[in-house]
């Protein structure tokens, strides 16, 4: 008898099953050495008195997996996705695999076979690493500008939006504010303070927001630029957009800190509403900079002095626009139609252009080469929240809140859906249908009898 190649755990089925054999061991005790139940140590008993040793091998030993995967389909599988699937994931590729070519191979196996040929990084593998920037050298040089939407006052208060202004030379806290969400009229108050307090700094850094950023530069419509690009061109300030979150890591990481610290001095003080909130900043801004920020590397404070009439920062920190004057004198503006007064400047008006000046507290004010123009009330009613409106996530809330409010406040008028502009009203008339024989006998002699009529006064 030659060599018979077993397992250590095949060994120690040997050891207890003769044990068994010989009476020194209960097939009960057996059953629970290996784990297994009493019938099965009777089944192997029986066998191992028959066969010996031998028979407690593996049935499957020496004979090749009845899964094993066929010669050469993995040189088939790796050609293919080399050829179609080099940047599709183990997933994807494992699904077009079988949908295209008709070979079925297992996610995690094609995952091994791309990842030893070099088609395929994991997640960590694929990790990119950021060079870290150096502050800049003086203050007011760079600002870094974000919204924050966070739960600030956790419970006690709606979610709200924090915008904070950081000097990227020293890390200070330069502006800060509680606000309803992250739209232009919110920045542009957080500049009127930021100007009032510092000046007029050299640059701000923000992200790609639709606020600082015209997603298509390129457009034929529009100004190429946003309101708020706008308004620090006047104010002769430069805005850039950082291309990651990481290149303007000092208020990203300044939010994250001020989640933890602010949200809990917050709830020590009681502080419930966003306008508590405001007023409790500066003396919370005043001790976060002494502890927190740094010196910068040359002591020159690049703010320039604001030198611009209070009416003139208003009208710069306003959204402006233009629009067509049609023949009637009237304009369209936010889906509401405008009448100017007819004077003598108003007539020369017709399919020219004027400029709209919307402020933050809810004035328009309508001019064409710096006079302002008298017009008539729009609808009110005409404000809505359109089905179709794009929305930004940082502004879901309060667009949420706003239309929850027209909710309340009435019925939704819904209009007729279709193609055809005119619809029929009843009026309550009667139609007196098509005339009879009749009708048109009496009709003809009576233009008859005039007609003699006419003739006898004649004569």
């Amino acid at each position: 008898m030659g060599w018979i190649m077993m397992s250590e755990r095949e060994l120690g089925r040997i050891e207890v099953l003769s044990r068994v054999v010989d009476g020194s061991m209960s097939a009960t005790t057996a059953a629970s050495v290996l784990a297994v139940s009493t019938r099965h140590i009777r089944r192997m008993v029986k066998r191992f008195r028959e066969d010996g040793a031998a028979a407690l091998r593996h049935g499957l030993r020496g004979r090749s997996s009845n899964n094993q995967i066929r010669i050469g389909l993995r040189e088939d599988v790796t050609r293919l996705v080399r050829e179609h699937f080099a940047d599709f994931g183990p997933t994807l590729a494992a699904e077009k695999l079988l949908e295209r070519h008709g070979l079925k191979v297992s996610r995690e196996t094609l995952r091994g076979w791309m990842a030893e040929d070099g088609l395929w990084l994991s997640r960590k593998q694929r990790r990119t690493f950021h060079q870290p920037r150096l502050r800049r050298e003086r203050v007011g040089e760079l600002i870094q500008i974000d919204g924050s939407d966070h739960r600030w006052f956790e419970d006690r208060a709606d979610r709200c939006t924090f915008l904070v202004f950081i000097d990227d030379a020293t890390s200070t806290l330069m502006q800060m504010r509680f606000v309803p969400s992250e739209s232009t009229f919110s920045y542009f108050e957080a500049l009127d303070g930021y100007l009032a307090q510092h000046g007029r700094p050299v640059a701000f850094y923000s992200d790609k927001h639709s606020i600082f950023r015209v997603a298509k530069a390129e457009a034929k419509t529009g100004h190429g630029m946003t309101q708020f690009g706008r308004a620090l061109a006047e104010l002769n300030i430069e805005i850039l957009c950082a291309n990651s979150s990481q290149a303007k890591g000092r208020v990203e990481r300044a939010n994250r800190t001020l989640q933890d610290r602010l949200v809990k001095e917050l709830r020590l003080d009681g502080i419930c509403d966003m306008a508590a909130g405001n007023a409790f900043l500066p003396g919370f801004m005043k001790r976060f900079n002494a502890q927190f920020a740094k010196t910068p590397a040359k002591p020159d404070n690049l703010h320039r002095t604001l030198n611009i009439a209070t009416d003139r920062k208003t009208e710069i920190l306003c959204w402006r626009d233009q629009r067509y004057v049609d023949r009637q004198l009237t304009i369209r503006y936010e889906r509401k139609r405008i009448t100017l007064e007819q004077n003598d400047v108003t007539r020369g008006l017709v399919g020219k252009y004027v400029e709209t000046y919307a402020f933050a507290d809810g004035r328009l004010d309508i001019r064409w080469k710096g006079l302002s123009l008298p017009y008539s009330a729009f609808d009110h009613n005409q404000q809505h929240v359109t089905h179709a409106a794009i929305t930004e996530n940082k502004r879901l809330g309060d667009v949420l809140a706003y239309a929850k409010a027209l909710q309340d406040a009435a019925p939704p008028k819904v209009k007729t859906v279709g193609k055809q502009k005119t619809r029929y009203e009843p009026t309550g008339k009667k139609s007196p249908g098509r005339p009879s024989w009749l009708d048109k006998r009496a009709a003809r002699r009576a233009e008859e009898a005039a007609q003699v009529a006419g003739q006898v006064s004649d004569a």
